[in-house]
């Protein structure tokens, strides 16, 4: 009978033990629930970065990634509600739970890949080297060379012109608008940014020398989401998906960048 006892009670520490094990899974959070559940979606957004996302002549926000936000909070059927982040703690943002999704013009790279997760891209621009009408076009990295290019640091740019151009006089500021207003100010010779960038750069300064001096290769946008959200990648892939179909993607890029892209799919 001791026996007996002593198997049941091994028998029920194992009953329990398993189903602990199986409770985690099974009161999981789904990110894409909880936002429902919520009714509010917590959109990470830069406000530095026109045309992706500035604040405009009446100070609200606007741009290419404020109006995907809206259009993503109106089709999910939620409110919106939009976070002010950096280019440097977007991604720490994220990790850490204060916004739902990144919409903050953010290039997919398989460094990036390791901490959080990509969607299919939303827009493309291209990166380069901008400059004035008196510096030569070039093709070849080694022709920058004694060229000094502002550049936001730690950004792809960055890492690039680092490991690409090594004769070129890299200036690092602590964000985008820094190396601009460097270039602007004349204590640079070039800036690299994105196209859409210096559009808005040369939109916004007519008097100033806002040309591509060297192409570096096409950079896709993303909307960046933690690892292991599967269903709310899902669903805003189905939400790229159609409204790239409707035309409402392409209208949006045409409306901030001025130029139609094809997208690269993941």
């Amino acid at each position: 009978m001791r026996l007996f006892r002593t198997f049941a009670a091994a028998v029920a520490v194992c009953a329990t033990v398993a189903l602990s094990a199986a409770l985690p899974a099974t009161a999981k959070a789904d990110a894409l629930q909880d936002v429902l559940s919520a009714g509010k979606l917590r959109v990470g957004v830069l406000m530095d970065a026109a045309p992706w996302g500035f604040k405009d002549a009446k100070g609200e926000a606007a741009g290419l990634d404020i109006d995907m936000a809206k259009l993503m909070a109106a089709d999910m059927g939620v409110k919106l509600d939009l976070v002010q982040v950096t280019g440097a703690n977007r991604i720490p943002s994220l990790l850490a739970n204060k916004v739902d999704v990144l919409i903050a013009a953010a290039g997919a790279t398989p460094e990036r890949a390791q901490q959080v997760t990509f969607t299919q891209p939303y827009a493309a621009v291209n990166l380069g080297v901008y400059g004035p009408k008196s510096m030569a076009t070039s093709t070849d990295p080694a022709e920058l060379k004694g060229h000094s290019i502002g550049v936001a640091k730690g950004s792809t740019l960055d890492i690039w012109l680092t490991d690409n151009a090594p004769g070129a006089k890299v200036v690092r500021f602590e964000d985008t608008p820094g190396a601009i207003a460097a270039y602007l100010a004349g204590q640079v010779e070039t800036f690299a940014e994105n196209s859409a960038i210096a559009l808005k750069v040369a939109e916004d300064n007519p008097g100033k020398d806002v040309e591509l001096k060297f192409l570096i290769r096409q950079s896709p946008a993303h909307v960046v989401l933690r690892h292991g959200e599967q269903d709310l990648r899902d669903w805003v892939n189905t939400f790229l998906f159609y409204n790239r179909l409707n035309g409402k993607l392409g209208a949006l890029q045409m409306k901030w960048f001025k130029e139609k892209q094809t997208l690269p799919q993941m």
